[in-house]
């Protein structure tokens, strides 16, 4: 067997020169080609620049998202018409073993924090750092189709935190109801192999065989046309209002149709794709006055967004400046792209939280 010190002193040993020069020029072509595929995507990743900023949580964060506040079916705080999804009807609740008997209280939470983000590893929401461990992930990209039928795909890497900044910032002392924590990196798609492969991506979300038809696409305008005027249709569960479908549960977006449309789509799927994981749990309703239940399908209208990056989304556009899951950014996300520094979303992720407050 030739190996290859023995074909490299063969090379160097006095020959015809035509045989040396096109063995040399087959040797260092394959040395080439099996360089490539290893250096082009570091090249690609390197070629894109991490910025960020860690949003401010007294400029940046529009706090009348928490409302409204409700006891029972009953709101008793709200400005400027913030909307809300029904609550417990009995403002009488009762929880435990040893029944403690409290008041229903429903709000809004500050609790998870969200980035779509195109250089692998960059934390967009931590001051733009990059933290490079090395290990390959694929970059953000955007690409044409090869039948030329309008827009082309995307492809974005998201991040997923945990941020209860109502508890950390300790705007309300002794409140039970809010979660106890601090500010954690809690998901990272560059190490889950499932983000990058649609195919792969399966073994989380087999009933996405169940919607890849035309009656179930269609029945996503119905969600739109919802979202946009109130809260989306939490029965099709599998639409993500007027940003498109939620499945597959990855980073590949088939139309890329402007930077903040996609990353609200990002915010939709990582969220969904949490609480397949059971990483993300249920906060809301009846089932949610004596703590987190279990919510393997992701009830999307428990959920508000603001945009804090690149430019925090706090104009109100009648009267709010968060948005449910699904709406469309045609209003809200106009102006808020811009390029190289620009091109990076975070998202503050207002949950729905009802809650048994018993002293």
């Amino acid at each position: 067997m030739t190996t290859l010190p023995s074909l490299i002193r063969w090379l160097a040993a006095p020959r015809m020169p035509a045989l040396r020069r096109w063995a040399s020029q087959v040797l260092a072509r394959a040395l080439l080609a099996a360089a490539l595929p290893w250096v082009a995507p570091a090249q690609a990743a390197d070629s894109l620049t991490c910025t960020g900023r860690f949003p401010n949580p007294i400029t940046e964060i529009c706090w009348s998202c928490i409302l409204p506040i409700s006891i029972g079916s009953a709101t008793i705080a709200n400005f400027d018409g913030q909307e809300d999804i029904p609550n417990p009807s009995n403002p009488v609740c009762s929880c435990g073993v040893n029944p403690t008997i409290g008041l229903s209280i429903g709000f809004w939470e500050p609790a998870r924090h969200v980035e779509a983000v195109r250089k692998p590893f960059c934390l967009a929401s931590l001051g733009g750092i990059d933290l490079d461990p090395g290990i390959p992930a694929p970059a953000a990209a955007r690409f044409t189709r090869p039948e030329g039928d309008g827009d082309g795909g995307s492809f974005y890497q998201a991040h997923f935190y945990v941020n209860p900044v109502m508890y950390w910032l300790e705007v309300v002392t002794d409140f039970p109801c809010l979660e106890k924590g601090s500010f954690d990196l809690a998901y990272l798609t560059e190490v889950d192999p499932l983000w990058a492969d649609d195919e792969l991506t399966l073994i989380l979300n087999p009933d996405a065989v169940l919607f890849a038809n035309p009656v179930a696409i269609a029945a996503c305008a119905a969600d739109c046309v919802a979202a946009s005027v109130g809260f989306g249709l939490k029965e099709l569960f599998w639409c993500a209002g007027c940003q498109g479908g939620v499945y597959p549960l990855d980073g590949h977006v088939p139309y890329h149709l402007g930077g903040v449309r996609t990353a609200a789509l990002m915010a939709q799927r990582l969220t969904a794709k949490m609480h397949r994981e059971l990483i993300a749990w249920g906060w809301h309703g009846t089932p949610g006055l004596c703590g987190p239940y279990f919510e393997p399908v992701m009830d999307k209208t428990a959920y508000k967004t603001q945009l804090t990056y690149p430019i925090p989304n706090t104009d109100k556009e009648a009267g709010r400046c968060c948005q449910p899951f699904g709406r469309t950014t045609v209003l809200w996300g106009a102006g808020k792209e811009y390029p190289v520094r620009g091109e990076d979303f975070a998202f503050m992720l207002f949950r729905k939280r009802n809650c048994c407050v018993g002293f």
